[in-house]
């Protein structure tokens, strides 16, 4: 595990962050959910390229995202395989405390709507399309449920 891999390890571990990126004494974090920081740093200006990150729980989707950044290497605690297959395949180097077959969603019922909205994307283009998809469907039924 690279030194900023480790430096972002402990700050996720001691801080409660969701996710944590470092490259040489440079340090993003937040305690936001799921894909969202991900998609805002992707959207954002920051040049992630070489960075190394740790978060709670990798999924494909955040995986993808991830390659999209230009981040070189990614701990979480759990990783889904085809996360783990992702990463590989783009040149992130995966470090994981244990491997699932998908991640769960929130509530515990079933497959992360991310990780299914990718589940048969190979490429890092299609996949940003299907993960914005399903994002704007989620926060379209979420304004539903505040109504």
């Amino acid at each position: 595990m690279k030194t900023d891999t480790q430096k972002a390890k402990e700050l996720l571990e001691k801080n409660h962050y969701t996710c944590v990126l470092c490259q040489s004494g440079t340090v993003y974090t937040t305690v936001e959910r799921g894909v969202k920081p991900l998609l805002d740093w992707h959207k954002g200006e920051l040049d992630l390229q070489g960075f190394c990150a740790a978060d709670k729980v990798v999924g494909k989707a955040a995986a993808f995202l991830y390659v999209l950044l230009g981040i070189k290497e990614v701990y979480a605690p759990v990783m889904s395989n085809g996360a783990i297959e992702i990463l590989f395949r783009y040149g992130v180097h995966p470090e994981y405390d244990l491997s699932v077959k998908h991640i769960i969603n929130r509530a515990g019922t079933g497959m992360c709507p991310m990780e299914q909205a990718v589940m048969d994307v190979s490429e890092p283009e299609q996949a940003w399309e299907a993960i914005i998809r399903k994002w704007r469907i989620l926060q379209e039924a979420k304004k539903e449920e505040t109504y």
